[in-house]
C-alpha cells in the first residue's frame, strides 16, 4: 500500500442536467492506494462536523459519487474517483469521512471519446487509424 497526503476534495454533483463542484474544506486527509486486485483506494478526509448530515445521507443512500482530489500539493492535477462514503468517525468538533473507490482513467476516457467521434464521422480502416493518430496528438497538446 502507498499513502499520500490529501490536499483537496471536491464532490461532483449533478443538478438540473448540470455538473457542479462542491468544495469540501479539509483540515487534513490521506489517500491510500490499496494496490489490491480491484484497484481500490481509501480516501480519508478530516473535516468540520458541519458536514455530518451531508455525508450521513450519502452513506444511508449507499450512493456512489464522482469526486476529484488533489494529492500531495495544490499544484498537482486533480485525480477523479468513483467513490462511496462508507463510514464517519467523530473527533471533538470534527469528523473523519472514509471513502472507498476507484480512480477514473481520464486519459482513456478522452481516447474513447475521440474514437467514438471518428467512428460516428464514418472513418474506417487505415483512414480511421491515420485520423485517430492525428487527433490523438491534438488531444495531448
Amino acid at each position: 500500500m502507498k499513502t499520500f497526503k490529501l490536499v483537496s476534495l471536491d464532490i461532483l454533483e449533478e443538478k438540473n442536467d448540470d455538473i457542479t463542484q462542491r468544495r469540501i474544506k479539509l483540515h487534513d486527509g490521506l489517500i491510500i492506494n490499496r494496490e489490491d486486485d480491484k484497484g481500490r483506494w481509501v480516501i480519508e478526509a478530516f473535516v468540520d462536523r458541519s458536514y455530518a448530515e451531508f455525508f450521513q445521507e450519502m452513506i444511508e443512500r449507499n450512493e456512489e459519487l464522482m469526486i476529484q482530489v488533489k494529492i500531495t500539493k495544490q499544484s498537482n492535477q486533480p485525480a477523479t474517483f468513483l467513490a462511496q462514503p462508507i463510514d464517519t468517525n467523530y473527533i471533538g468538533d470534527d469528523m473523519n469521512v472514509i471513502f472507498m473507490g476507484s480512480i477514473v482513467d481520464r486519459h482513456r476516457e478522452q481516447i474513447e471519446k475521440v474514437l467514438k467521434i471518428l467512428l460516428d464521422e464514418g472513418f474506417q480502416g487505415d483512414a480511421l487509424l491515420e485520423e485517430f493518430k492525428r487527433r490523438g496528438n491534438e488531444v495531448k497538446a
